[in-house]
């Protein structure tokens, strides 16, 4: 049995129902899960595996990451990508996505993990739509074989794209596949990487990318094949303006009708984005449990406008925090998320519109309920091992610290985080990666994006 205690905590910041914030208290962790939670718990020093000493440490849940495009990291700050919104966006991306490789795939999923995991992130999502024809379909193998040797809490969505140009969608048709193999590469994933146990570090999720991008066949069969194994489902929603035009002519209804209509409600879906639901789509999604995935960098670098997250909050939907792809943030920190996020919503709903502890939420609680993992999420016993620690003694926090979420969310430039310990391993310790070898990660990346772009 492993065991990591953590001594004398300067602040716990558990994010439970009750009192969430502890002083100089110890966390006792054995394998995956955390075991006690008091003052001074008494055990044998040869007991443990490694004793951290908290007395500078304000330490946080993990930050749950709910929608990313890990390939993404390959192509961040292309100059002809920047200052366009998302249609052109990605009508400039697609023929470059289009010389994918399963080495491109694995180290863009190491480095984009070993980004989430430095800045507190212990779980994340990833939506990965693009099976280039040129290689094989089997490329998700890849994103899970590195998320398993870097150590992130791992959810697989093996995404989708059936409408080419050809068929009036965006992609090229040399990204695209036809729904048959799309449904039986789904299932073949599924059946050979989703583990559903108490504390699974990695699962599944079915994701076709958005309702420009494949049929509405695919659609209902996609859900079909979630529900039956018993998998969450995801997809882009109501993002642009230039979306709901298209649902509008296409299908006559406004995105969140158009998939009502094929069955994508309930609390085993949730939405990308949604900066475009209305009131009455907003009580539904409320009603019927729908999730949302909160981008704030990505909506304001696209333009794509400001989601309704404070009504969405007050209504009771279940409401998540995600970086989204690289190449619309051009960077993976969660914690620089809290900060975007919060600030965005004061000024756009305005300044008691949300609080620091509100967008804490729903990064920890609300990645929670939206992925229905109620192991993760909060700092309490029998819970997962999921936390990262952060050093109050650092120069950004200077005259900041007589709040520890204020300070997180609000004070300081550097969100590196000191400690970050995933399924009770220390996969972050004073700041560096302990599974991989960063500096090498970061040479492969750079020469497979290198090769990439001037492909």
């Amino acid at each position: 049995m492993s065991k990591i205690l953590i001594k004398d905590i300067k602040e716990l910041i558990t994010m439970d129902k009750g009192k969430n914030r502890h002083k100089d208290v110890d966390i006792l962790i054995e394998d995956e899960q955390i075991k006690q939670i008091k003052q001074n718990i008494k055990i044998d020093k040869d007991e443990v595996n490694e004793i951290i000493e908290g007395k500078r440490y304000f330490v946080f849940p993990g930050l749950i990451n709910t929608h990313h495009h890990f390939y993404q990291t390959l192509t961040r700050n292309i100059y002809e990508a920047q200052g366009v919104e998302l249609f052109d966006w990605l009508k400039f991306l697609y023929p470059i996505w289009a010389n994918l490789t399963p080495e491109a795939v694995y180290y863009s999923t190491l480095l984009a993990s070993a980004e989430l995991l430095k800045t507190g992130c212990t779980t994340s999502v990833d939506h990965f739509y693009v099976f280039p024809e040129s290689q094989t379909d089997k490329l998700m193998d890849y994103q899970f074989k590195a998320a398993r040797e870097i150590g992130i809490r791992f959810y697989g969505s093996r995404g989708s794209m059936s409408l080419s140009e050809e068929d009036g969608g965006l992609p090229p048709a040399s990204i695209v596949q036809s729904e048959d193999e799309i449904l039986r590469d789904s299932q073949r994933v599924i059946e050979e990487f989703h583990d559903n146990s108490k504390f699974s570090m990695q699962r599944v999720v079915l994701a076709p990318c958005s309702p420009f991008s494949v049929s509405k066949e695919l659609l209902k069969e996609s859900i079909k094949l979630a529900r039956q194994y018993g998998v969450l489902s995801h997809t882009h929603l109501a993002e642009t303006v230039d979306e709901n035009q298209y649902c509008l002519d296409k299908f006559n209804k406004r995105p969140l009708k158009f998939m009502e209509e094929l069955g994508w409600l309930g609390d085993d879906v949730w939405y990308a984005h949604g900066v475009h639901f209305n009131e009455f789509e907003i009580a539904k999604l409320a009603e019927t449990k729908t999730g949302v995935a909160h981008c704030p960098a990505s909506n304001m670098k696209l333009s794509s406008g400001v989601a309704k997250i404070p009504l969405m909050i007050k209504k009771d939907v279940p409401v998540s925090l995600a970086v989204d792809g690289s190449a619309s943030n051009d960077a993976s920190n969660m914690i620089m998320e809290l900060r975007l996020g919060y600030l965005l919503h004061k000024l756009f709903h305005g300044i008691d519109s949300i609080t620091s502890e509100q967008i804490l939420s729903i990064a920890t609680n609300g990645g929670r309920d939206v992925l229905n993992q109620p192991e993760i999420g909060s700092i309490e016993e029998n819970k997962a091992a999921d936390l990262f620690m952060i050093s109050s003694d650092r120069l950004g926090f200077a005259g900041g610290l007589s709040d520890s979420v204020e300070a997180l969310v609000n004070t300081g430039i550097t969100q590196t985080v000191d400690y970050t310990i995933v399924n009770g391993n220390v996969v972050v310790r004073k700041g560096e990666l302990t599974t991989i070898k960063e500096y090498n990660t970061i040479r492969q990346h750079n020469q497979i994006a290198q090769k990439l772009i001037n492909s």
